[in-house]
């Protein structure tokens, strides 16, 4: 298949969801991935859809009020400029280049760059430590990094030969060893490939944020992430010249979902805000003063948001509100729709994957449910039994075998074969599934406990724990329970004004009994700083593991309280 022929079977497939992305039966049924043998989606998408085209591909706003903007066509040249350098200083296909950078422009650049070339991208967070790199260097086989020059220090202690380009650095202030990436603008504007990339050629490698264990590394190709995201655009709900905010930081795959491959595959435009601290009131102003259209932000600041009096901000121009990263409390919901009109709609999906279940536009949303199977995935819901069931872990058909899946964790054949067997890919993710086909979802499949012999859903408790108005943040895990087997334990964050005592605690606790049932109850709390992973998700299984050790030692700590405290 020539280039010419993948830009149009891309571009068929992109075209399709657009046209039916208000009506999800026509949609589901009728699109089929494109078929891809040669394609370098920044060479025959990215390119073609930048020529001539002035209109703006990435905005990013300071917090100062400092702008910069970058068309698709010079986007597109930049990048080129970019290959063309990094091929100068050695960087060759199929070699790994770990990216260390913030929300700046050279990150969209050195990415399309290193699409062009051929070359893999390792994506890193700014939060990494020295053992963290370390470990990227060693599993992930780098070769080359672009980072900002302010985190070059980090750098220091890894030997090697290893390509060092900073970002950020002037002549004078260039750490020593360190390349100039600002000397990569003076190069040709002309790029050529070298040789054509495969669809199944490496693109990207991922280390994954595990709650529990060392990072899986989660391999994707040249179709898997860019034409994988078809769906993720669809679900988004983004059309061509939309203004799109993605709250997600460089480095997580959340970012490559939708700061990266879906606006761009819907020619739309990406929209940033940087700010070192979040203050709800300052985001609402610059959503309204620069006219974002389409918002994607993870429950944690849908959350924070909810605090402030959204009902001030009626001059929005927001048409698409979505959340994903993890499930959406339905009282979060409620309290933008009461505000703006606009229901968030929730989405799920994996570094793994790209969006696999959904509620897109136009579709009935059901409180609570993270939507139905997007067009090209076929999901099962599988007991422990290995059989189809209304309730269990989320799966993916492999046959046919979705394009937005990963090729399988690099590696590590044994963990590849685990998951990927009896012909699905399973998620480790548990759900329900209704008549009309909703999922909903339940929790990670080690997260779900048995209390009294009732399956318990951290998430529908958590859920109702911060509908109480001095919950910021809760995490529900089983405590051992001589009676009960165990019995559910909420660890609560306060919101802001709220002071963790005896008072409060009874008060949450008479709160959960009034809207649960009796055996899902809360029945102890303990006021603590929730344990997160460093993309931000709560670390249930070190409660778990440090609640059990606490009910083993017989031991109660300051904050916490315990149902039975007050015999009334």
């Amino acid at each position: 298949m020539s280039t010419s022929s993948s830009h149009a079977a891309f571009k068929a497939a992109r075209d399709f969801l657009l046209e039916h992305r208000s009506d999800y039966a026509r949609a589901y049924t009728g699109f089929a991935w494109p078929r891809l043998d040669e394609f370098n989606w920044a060479l025959d998408w990215f390119d073609v859809i930048a020529r001539g085209n002035d209109a703006p591909a990435l905005w990013i706003v300071e917090e100062d009020g400092r702008q910069e903007r970058c068309t698709y066509a010079q986007l597109s040249e930049r990048s080129s400029r970019v290959a063309n350098w990094l091929r100068t200083l050695g960087v060759r296909r199929g070699e790994r280049i770990l990216l260390m950078l913030g929300n700046e422009r050279p990150l969209w650049e050195a990415m399309l760059a290193a699409m062009k070339l051929g070359a893999v991208v390792v994506p890193a967070t700014t939060l990494l430590t020295e053992d963290d790199l370390r470990d990227r260097f060693d599993r992930g086989q780098v070769r080359h990094v672009i980072a900002n020059a302010a985190h070059a220090p980090k750098f220091a202690a890894l030997g090697g030969g290893f390509t060092r380009i900073a970002v950020g650095a002037t002549a004078g202030t260039t750490p020593q060893g360190w390349q100039r990436f600002d000397d990569a603008y003076a190069a040709s504007a002309d790029f050529s490939a070298d040789a054509p990339t495969l669809a199944s050629d490496p693109l990207l490698l991922y280390f994954t944020s595990g709650t529990t264990s060392k990072p899986k590394l989660v391999p994707h190709s040249h179709e898997t992430y860019p034409a994988g995201h078809l769906s993720t655009m669809y679900w988004i709900g983004l059309q061509p010249g939309d203004v799109h905010l993605n709250i997600s930081s460089p480095g997580w795959a959340k970012h490559a979902w939708s700061c990266f491959f879906a606006p761009f595959n819907a020619q739309a435009c990406v929209f940033i805000y940087n700010y070192a601290r979040f203050n709800a009131d300052a985001l609402l102003g610059v959503l309204q003063q620069h006219g974002v259209s389409v918002m994607c932000a993870p429950p944690t600041v849908w959350r924070m948001l909810i605090q402030a009096d959204l009902a001030r901000w009626q001059g929005l121009k927001l048409r698409e509100l979505v959340g994903a990263g993890e499930p959406l409390n339905p009282e979060v919901i409620e309290r933008v729709r009461a505000a703006w009109g606009i229901t968030i709609r929730d989405g799920y999906g994996q570094t793994e994957t790209s969006c696999q279940i959904g509620n897109s536009p136009g579709q009935p949303l059901k409180e609570g449910s993270m939507g139905r199977p997007l067009p090209g995935f076929a999901i099962e819901l599988i007991d422990a039994d290995g059989r189809p069931a209304d309730e269990g872990e989320v799966c993916l058909k492999l046959d046919p075998r979705p394009t937005g899946l990963m090729l399988g964790y690099a590696g590590d054949a044994e963990k590849t074969a685990e998951v990927m067997r009896d012909g699905r890919y399973r998620t480790g993710d548990v759900a329900q599934r209704d008549a009309d086909g909703y999922i909903t979802y339940v929790g990670r499949a080690d997260d779900v406990f048995k209390a009294s012999d009732y399956r318990i859903s951290p998430f529908e408790l958590e859920s109702v724990l911060i509908e109480h108005p001095a919950v910021a943040e809760a995490a529900v895990v089983p405590s051992p329970d001589p009676l009960r087997l165990a019995v559910p334990k909420a660890f609560i964050a306060l919101r802001a004004g709220h002071t963790a005592n005896q008072e409060l605690a009874k008060d949450i606790l008479a709160f959960c009994r009034d809207k649960l049932a009796p055996y899902k109850r809360i029945r102890r709390i303990e006021f603590a700083e929730l344990p997160k992973t460093i993309s931000g998700k709560i670390r249930r299984a070190e409660l778990r593991k440090a609640e059990a050790a606490q009910r083993a030692e017989g031991t109660r700590v300051a904050g916490e309280f315990f149902e039975d405290d007050w015999k009334d």
